[in-house]
């Protein structure tokens, strides 16, 4: 492959994403380099080229399928019945996609090219599949309509799985690989394939694309809150506070009445006066604090599966002290935004995160290294200091530095690949971090030190998280697998397999029973945590999934695709209510506020949005087709300078952190 060629499909794709910067400094260092480089490594080569197959036109489904067609043909004997089952499948959807697209000669020669390997069991079929010759009649023809519909169920033993998916993803297959995963369900079975070669049951039509799903989707979940949780415990606190208050109330009225007939002087009048308005204040505020805990506490009470960790009464009283003083949040009063800028990063931040009470900022950089901002070491810096940090020229990544020379962030090294993930516990003693190098670490923030490593991915981890809870924690990783683990045991206590590709993402359901995974296999799935199996399926994306976030009532869950898309789903039926539609690229952070009425969405597009849940989750049918819906449901766009959006995070008195990283232009 030329470079000038390779140079093309890279600047390409850079365009096409919308990095520009990037797409100029890539231009730029290619003509510096042109003539003292040496050759691409093959490897490399073949990655590029297969993205560039992947965004090309319609050649990526001929060549796809002919591959898959070779393969199949020249693998063993005791598993080649079972994969060529998977051929007619394909090859039927390769062609309807091609007609979709506009590509109706490419379709026909397509057709023409493959159509002899399926005759003899699929000739009806065919013979109605001839006749489609234009987008239009995919929709007017029944039955290329319920083909497009309906989604194959193929039995195939657990070995001969294992080997499509291997020779998919060697191959960078991309396109194959998609048609698979939308239009065929695998039956896998344990042990040897079944000697039956012609078995009548093998291959089935389910009848529609989403029955799969919705078969998974009839099982029982229970989307609600914890039994005597922190919640609950303040709506009793507050409910006993409402009762007290009131008869204390009662009894301020009556000495007002009283003060009102005795002859006093005007100013302990106004004292007075002003007394009873200050405590009519107060009961004002004590009246939202109990309608917002009203919201919460009508979510059904559930008892949780995994051993709760005990919390400490201090921290506990600290929790409540925050719940208390809880802003109310609607789509009449927004939140405040504190945002936190990484200066001088040079391209190196990999992730963010804030910790619960914003007092943390990490940051997880492409040389390995974790670092941890304290902001009240930060807010002690003068005038003087910031002024110098402005004109700054290091090389290290900060958000603010001393006068005197010393850093101003913790330093954690350990891993030995870019760390991807990070998350804090929930009273941030402890953050966790994910890397290329396939491992999870654990850290203390008290003793700036690294206390456990846990090894069990096999390849690149890409998100990490703990629990609400903490002592819990679950990752995800490009071995398409989900784990969860237990900060006192170095081996996991569940995998999570069933995706198709990457596990790109990964939430913990508010009442720690369940875990959320998003994919490149542009599917959502949840997945009880105490078995281990799935019990949804969510399919409606059409791109790989970034971001996840669930309600504090645990009734619904938020996801973010690569396309920029959020959509909103409802765990009980595993249905989509909406899609968000507003960002122009990447989301790569969701965040409910702690009431559930906001949510915030951070993206690659340098904004945050703002939605409002209460109408997307009640959005009529009629609003959806006239496309008023989604502007009704964006409260407010929050745009940066030039920052796109890494980390959002609410605090449990609803002001919401944000965090990212400065692209410089020019």
């Amino acid at each position: 492959m030329e470079e000038d060629e390779i140079a093309g499909y890279v600047t390409a794709y850079l365009k096409k994403k919308g990095f520009t910067q990037t797409e100029k400094i890539f231009q730029e260092e290619f003509q510096t380099n042109k003539t003292n480089s040496s050759p691409l490594e093959p490897d490399i080569a073949k990655h590029i080229l297969s993205f560039s197959q992947l965004e090309s036109g319609p050649a990526r489904f001929h060549d796809g399928y002919s591959r898959l067609r070779s393969w199949t043909h020249c693998s063993l004997d005791l598993y080649k019945h079972e994969l060529l089952r998977v051929l007619y499948p394909v090859f039927i959807h390769c062609f309807m996609d091609l007609v979709a697209k506009g590509h109706v000669q490419e379709a026909r020669h397509f057709f023409n090219t493959f159509r002899e390997d399926h005759e003899m069991m699929h000739l009806r079929d065919l013979q109605k599949l001839e006749g489609v010759l234009s987008p239009t009649h995919l929709e007017e023809m029944e039955f290329a309509h319920s083909l497009r519909q309906s989604k194959f169920n193929i039995k195939i033993c657990e070995y001969s799985y294992e080997l499509l998916l291997q020779h998919l993803h060697s191959t960078q297959s991309t396109t194959i690989l998609g048609i698979i995963n939308e239009h065929i369900n695998f039956q896998v079975t344990p042990g040897q394939p079944s000697s039956i070669v012609d078995d009548p049951e093998a291959v089935t039509l389910s009848g529609s694309s989403q029955d799969a799903a919705n078969q998974i989707n009839q099982k029982e979940i229970h989307w609600g809150l914890l039994e005597d949780s922190l919640e609950e415990r303040l709506e009793k606190a507050s409910s006993l506070l409402s009762d007290s208050e009131k008869g204390e109330g009662e009894a301020k009225e009556g000495e007002t009445e009283e003060n009102k007939k005795r002859p006093v002087e005007g100013g302990k009048q106004g004292a007075s006066i002003k007394k009873v308005k200050k405590d009519k204040g107060g009961s004002a505020t004590g009246k939202n604090t109990k309608a917002e805990v009203n919201t919460v506490s009508a979510a059904p009470r559930v008892k949780p599966e995994l051993p709760m960790p005990i919390i400490p009464s201090e921290v506990e009283q600290s929790i409540l002290e925050d719940l208390r003083n809880r802003v109310q949040l609607s789509s009449v009063a927004l939140p405040s935004v504190s945002f936190y800028t990484f200066l001088n990063t040079h391209n190196g931040l990999s992730c963010s995160s804030i910790s619960h009470d914003g007092s943390l900022v990490a940051g997880g950089f492409s040389d390995s290294s974790l670092k941890v901002w304290d902001m009240a070491k930060l807010g002690e810096q003068t005038a003087s200091s910031l002024s110098q940090d402005e004109n700054d020229t290091s090389q290290n990544p900060q958000m603010g530095q001393s006068g005197g020379g010393k850093r101003q962030y913790t330093l954690f090294q350990g891993h030995s690949g870019p760390v991807y993930a990070a998350s804090f516990s929930p009273v941030g003693e402890f953050i966790l971090s994910s890397s290329a190098d396939s491992t999870i670490r654990l850290w203390s923030t008290t003793y700036n030190a690294n206390l456990v490593c846990y090894k069990g991915h096999n390849y690149p981890v890409w998100d990490v998280q703990f629990s609400p809870v903490g002592h819990y924690f679950a990752s995800s990783s490009h071995d398409r697998t989900a784990r969860i683990w237990s900060m006192e045991r170095i081996q996991p206590l569940r995998i999570m397999a069933g995706h198709l590709s990457d596990v790109d993402c990964v939430q913990w359901h508010a009442n720690c029973n369940y875990i959320a995974t998003g994919s490149s296999d542009k599917t959502v799935r949840l997945w009880d945590v105490q078995s281990g199996e799935c019990v949804r399926v969510f399919v409606g994306h059409r791109s790989m999934i970034l971001s996840l976030a669930m309600s504090p009532d645990g009734r619904y869950m938020a996801s973010g695709g690569e396309d920029g898309t959020i959509m909103m789903w409802d765990l009980s039926s595993g249905r989509c209510l909406t899609p968000l539609i507003g960002h122009t690229s990447c989301v790569w952070s969701l965040a409910f506020s702690c009431e559930g009425s906001v949510l915030a969405s951070g993206s690659a597009d340098c904004s945050v949005k703002l939605w409002d849940v209460n109408t997307s989750t009640k959005v009529s049918r009629a609003e959806e087709k006239s496309g008023n819906a989604s502007r009704l449901r964006s409260l407010k766009t929050l745009p940066t300078k030039s920052t796109p959006v890494y980390a959002l995070r609410f605090s449990r008195r609803n002001l919401l952190f944000a965090g990212g990283a400065l692209a410089k232009n020019g």
